[in-house]
């Protein structure tokens, strides 16, 4: 099989620090790979080394077939980088950010001009092209960050967290760019706190939780790994949510419940969800609990992600990870 990345038994480590154990990685060319994890998990770390910005302590990794330390400076020239924040100049326009970087890569002049052009045009910033970056929004910064990044029209981009403090609209239009790019033929390795952005654009994913491979697949194959289903309750009166939930709870698999008071729901985890509906809602019935709603569904890859890690994407995003002094 054709991998654009090769990662094997990777490790990097600050001291008594270790940021990567060991880790290995295989993503298939034209696609996309999620790297899915909690602040500190590694993903950065491992982003750094595979783009030459930082040496690993031990182990090997090829990208596009060259060799991360032995073959850095090529290897430069044959990928893109959108970091974790816009790595823009405020004092220079759009179309001069992306001149800039298309000269960093020893473009000729004229190249340069006609493919800045195009890639303004694509990221829908033509208005704006000869205005200073330092009025520009949020969402327009991260989208000139990538098409800075893509000057050269490199076949492997990395995208660390580009999403990071994005409005949902702009998330949802540089989700449409990456299918895109995709599309033509480019691989994609995408870091990403966003459980759903992981379930929308990559086609395997790979958790790391504390510098070290915990799971891989689709996010099919990772939703399997949780197990159950959920059946969720919707009453009628907020105060009716205990009510069910004491009945729910003698067909949790856990003999646990969760309740949400504001949504009026009330939900638990179970092997078989339609084969025991009926004897759910006969329960609910003879306790006099009127139900709003009712469904069966399958496991998030936020379920996932607190079945794996033992945090919920909320908690782990209050975590850091560790840097190089």
């Amino acid at each position: 099989m054709d991998f654009a990345i090769d990662v094997r038994n990777i490790s990097k480590s600050y001291g008594d620090v270790v940021a990567l154990g060991n880790v290995d990685l295989q993503v298939r060319s034209g696609s996309v790979m999620g790297l899915l994890g909690p602040n500190g998990a590694g993903k950065t770390t491992l982003v750094r080394i595979l783009t030459t910005l930082l040496r690993p302590s031990s182990g090997s990794a090829t990208v596009l077939g060259y060799d991360v330390v032995r073959h850095a400076r090529h290897l430069r020239s044959v990928i893109g980088l959108a970091g974790q924040s816009a790595a823009v100049d405020d004092l220079l326009t759009g179309r001069e950010n992306i001149q800039m970087a298309g000269r960093l890569y020893h473009m000729p002049r004229k190249q340069v001009q006609k493919r800045a052009q195009e890639l303004l045009e694509q990221f829908d910033l033509v208005d704006a092209a000869d205005r200073s970056v330092k009025g520009y929004s949020g969402g327009m910064r991260r989208r000139l960050d990538l098409a800075a990044s893509l000057v050269a029209n490199p076949p492997m981009i990395f995208l660390d967290e580009p999403t990071t403090g994005l409005d949902p609209r702009s998330r949802l239009d540089l989700w449409e760019v990456i299918r895109n790019l995709v599309s033509e033929g480019t691989t994609v390795l995408l870091t990403t706190q966003y459980l759903e952005e992981a379930d929308q654009l990559a086609d395997e994913i790979t958790v790391i939780d504390i510098g070290k491979v915990i799971a891989q697949g689709t996010a099919a194959d990772l939703k399997h790994q949780a197990g159950s289903e959920f059946i969720v309750i919707t009453v009628r009166e907020a105060e009716e949510a205990k009510r069910a939930a004491a009945v729910l709870e003698k067909f949790a698999d856990n003999d646990e419940c969760e309740i949400n008071e504001e949504d009026r729901t009330a939900s638990i985890m179970v092997q078989d969800g339609a084969s025991i509906m009926v004897q759910v809602v006969r329960s609910l019935d003879a306790e006099g609990i009127v139900v709003a709603n009712m469904a069966v569904r399958q496991p998030t890859l936020d379920d996932v992600f607190l079945a794996l890690t033992g945090r919920t994407a909320e908690e782990a995003a209050t975590e850091s990870e560790p840097t190089e002094n």
